[in-house]
């Protein structure tokens, strides 16, 4: 949800000093917030007999805040090798890295099992023979299809790219059977930002049943099921958050029936990242311009590439203006960037109390896919972070970049190929 009263209450006294001291823009993210929510998490699901959360590194990939969800007894969900390195990097081995990847290349496979190794997700069917060696434990991501509905941001299963359709599921497990495994889990994620927990219930349920067909065909067990991520947080201040207890009710009760059912119960895995960290993030911003023209903006020191959801998704995020007067009548405003691009806005026609120069604004929501998604173009260097810990000092964990971080990949040794010679 936007930014919430403890986290207010943590970090709006002790603003004025940050700022002085860091200078603005900069991610916050509050430990104390995430840490609150990893225990409700594992509460909800206690009366499964093996629940793990794999925080999704693509949300928040900073070794600090890995190091808290490994704290906190989860592992990590990796897609990439910088995310594999930055996982090892806090201590993650093995069964603490599930690597699910699409269009996986020979490399990463290679990478995804040295060190250690980790959980081997497989996107394709085609993959189970790309595998340089097939590991003992081996998962599949199950698209269902037609079988069921997505949602806007992740799109309809039909037409995803993720996943190993209904008709090679089966398939997909005896070939990799035949390779060498020996331990199994079934993997699947539908749905982004649902605040909806009954299509979370739905998937679990949906997967349980799968687990019992391929067990029909190919009498194998699986060791867990993975749900995804996908778990919601409310942007706007008037939307209902998502369920997490009754969610874990109803899912605890259908691992209960698959027990009596079949004499074991698989462990739950789950992916979330969003969930884990977005409200605990805001981006501090400072007011440098007003503009009157046939609107009023507000431009502020950051642009989108410190926060391009609003952008890429026309997502909402809600603001908070800080310091000065703010005592009169609310305005609307657009709050912009400086990028060359129209669509470079944090918020279009809002109501915001009347903003001044050298005000501060918080932009909520910040903690998942906001410093993550940054990018460069024209130029643009990506902010600082931030973490205000449990025990309320301020630590930078990313510092700011730099000019020469954007020209080091100018410098390299002469190469160049004359290919008719």
């Amino acid at each position: 949800m936007p930014m919430s009263q403890a986290f207010k209450s943590r970090l709006l006294p002790a603003l004025p000093r940050i700022v002085e001291h860091f200078g603005t823009p900069f991610h916050i993210y509050d430990e104390a917030g995430i840490r609150e929510t990893g225990a409700r998490l594992k509460a909800a699901f206690s009366g499964i007999d093996t629940f793990r959360e794999y925080f999704a590194v693509k949300a928040l990939p900073n070794p600090r805040i890995l190091a808290i969800m490994k704290d906190m007894g989860f592992g990590l969900d990796c897609s990439s090798i910088s995310e594999l390195h930055l996982s090892r990097r806090i201590g993650a081995r093995g069964d603490d890295i599930m690597y699910t990847s699409n269009n996986t290349s020979h490399e990463e496979f290679v990478e995804a099992m040295a060190e250690g190794g980790s959980i081997l997700n497989l996107d394709d069917i085609s993959l189970v023979a790309k595998v340089p060696e097939m590991p003992e434990l081996i998962c599949f991501r199950y698209n269902p299809g037609p079988r069921r509905a997505g949602n806007d941001i992740i799109g309809n299963p039909v037409e995803a790219k993720y996943g190993v359709s209904n008709e090679q599921i089966i398939d997909a497990y005896r070939l990799a059977r035949e390779r060498g495994a020996r331990r199994f889990g079934l993997h699947t994620m539908l749905a982004s930002n649902e605040l909806n927990y009954h299509y979370m219930v739905q998937t679990a349920k949906m997967l349980l049943e799968l687990a019992e067909d391929i067990n029909r065909a190919l009498g194998i067990t699986f060791e867990f099921i993975n749900i995804g991520g996908g778990l919601g947080i409310p942007y706007r201040p008037d939307a209902k958050e998502l369920q997490i207890e009754a969610m874990g009710r109803e899912i605890t009760a259908d691992f209960h029936q698959f027990k009596q059912r079949n004499g074991y119960v698989p462990a739950l895995f789950m992916e979330s990242g969003r969930y884990m960290t977005g409200p605990h993030g805001v981006l501090a911003v400072r007011a440098i311009n007003r503009k009157e023209i046939y609107r009023t903006y507000v431009g502020v020191d950051a642009c989108m590439n410190a926060l391009m959801r609003p952008a890429l998704y026309g997502a909402y995020h809600h603001i908070d203006v800080v310091g000065g007067d703010h005592a009169g009548a609310a305005e609307v405003v657009d709050v912009v960037g400086s990028l060359c691009e129209n669509n470079d806005k944090f918020a279009i026609q809002r109501h915001l109390p009347r903003i001044e120069e050298g005000d501060i604004l918080l932009i909520h929501d910040s903690g998942a896919h906001g410093h993550a998604m940054g990018f460069n173009y024209n130029g643009t260097l990506r902010p600082q972070e931030l973490l205000l810990r449990a025990d309320g000092r301020v630590d930078l964990i990313r510092r700011r970049e730099e000019l020469r971080d954007y020209f080091a990949t100018l410098d390299f040794p002469a190469d160049s190929l004359s290919p008719a010679t």
